[in-house]
C-alpha cells in the first residue's frame, strides 16, 4: 500500500480474505505520519480504479492485475470516498454480514439452503472468526458441511460462480447452471463459459484464429476448461462458496 503522498506500507494478506480486515493495520501505520482528523474513511485503488471492499482480495488482483510483477501495489486514500464505485463498510460487522449473505446464497444454491438452515448462530460465527483471523481448520470445521452433497446426485443442485470481466460494466454474470446435464453428461468450466461467456472460449468466435484472447483465471491459475465444475466448485470456490472466474484480455507483447 502507499498513501497520497507515496508513504509505502507492505503487508502480507491471504487471497480469501478483504481488504477492509486490514484497514486496522493501515491505520495505525499511517498515524505515524498522519493526524487522526485528516482521515476519514478508508479506501482503495489501483491505477485509477477504485477497489470494491466486498470482493476477496485474490479477485481483485486477478481481475485488475493478474499479469503484474508481485507485490501488487495500491494506493489508500482517506478522503474523497467514491460512493458511486464503491460500498461503504464502517465496521467489520458489515464485511462479517456481506460474508455469511453470500454463504447463504451459495447453500440455497447448492442444498436449498438445508444445511446453513441446520446450522447454529455459534456455527455462523465460527465460519467468519476462521475467515478472519485466517484459522483454516477452524474454517474447514464448518465448512466441509456445505461441501458434501449425496453420491447418487452426482454432485450440487446448483453451481454458485460468478464471472468479472473488467470489459463491462456490469458487476458480473450470475445464472442458474447445473453440474450435470439432464442426459447425465458432466459439465466444465468450458460448458459453463460456452452458455455465459463465448467469447472466452479459443476458437469460438473465429475458427481461424488461433490467437488467444482472453484468459480465464481462477485463484490466480488458468485451469484447463475440460475441468468439470463439480470439482472446480469443491476445490476453487472461495471461502464464501462462489466460484470467482476473472476474464482478463491476454497480454499483449
Amino acid at each position: 500500500y502507499e498513501d497520497e503522498d507515496n508513504r509505502k506500507k507492505r503487508l502480507l494478506l491471504p487471497r480469501v480474505s478483504y481488504l477492509t480486515l486490514v484497514t486496522d493495520k493501515v491505520k495505525k501505520h499511517f498515524l505515524k505520519v498522519m493526524k487522526q482528523e485528516d482521515m476519514e474513511e478508508m479506501w482503495f485503488e489501483y491505477e485509477g480504479t477504485p477497489l470494491k471492499w466486498h470482493y476477496p482480495i485474490g479477485v481483485l488482483f486477478d481481475l485488475h492485475a493478474s499479469n503484474t510483477v508481485l507485490p501488487w501495489s495500491i494506493t489508500v486514500h482517506f478522503k474523497n470516498f467514491p460512493d458511486r464505485d464503491l460500498l461503504r463498510c464502517p465496521s467489520h460487522s458489515v464485511i462479517e454480514a456481506h460474508f455469511m449473505s453470500s454463504i447463504k446464497e451459495a447453500d440455497a444454491l447448492k442444498h436449498k439452503s438445508q444445511v446453513v438452515n441446520d446450522m447454529q448462530k455459534k456455527d455462523h460465527k465460527q465460519l467468519w472468526m476462521g475467515l478472519q483471523n485466517d484459522k483454516f481448520d477452524q474454517f474447514w470445521a464448518m465448512n466441509r458441511k456445505l461441501m458434501e452433497y449425496p453420491t447418487e446426485e452426482g454432485g450440487f443442485r446448483y453451481i454458485p460462480f460468478r464471472i468479472y470481466q473488467t470489459m463491462s460494466d456490469r458487476p458480473f454474470i450470475q445464472k442458474l447452471f447445473r453440474p450435470v446435464s439432464p442426459e447425465g453428461n458432466t459439465h466444465t468450466l468450458g460448458s459453463l463459459l460456452k452458455e455465459m461467456y463465448p467469447a472466452a472460449i479459443p476458437n469460438e468466435v473465429c475458427p481461424d484464429d488461433f490467437q488467444k484472447r482472453y484468459q480465464v483465471v481462477i485463484h490466480g491459475i488458468e485451469p484447463l476448461l475440460e475441468t468439470p465444475l463439480q470439482w472446480l466448485s469443491e476445490h476453487l470456490s472461495h471461502p464464501d462458496n462462489f466460484l470467482h472466474i476473472c476474464i482478463v484480455p491476454t497480454p499483449t507483447d
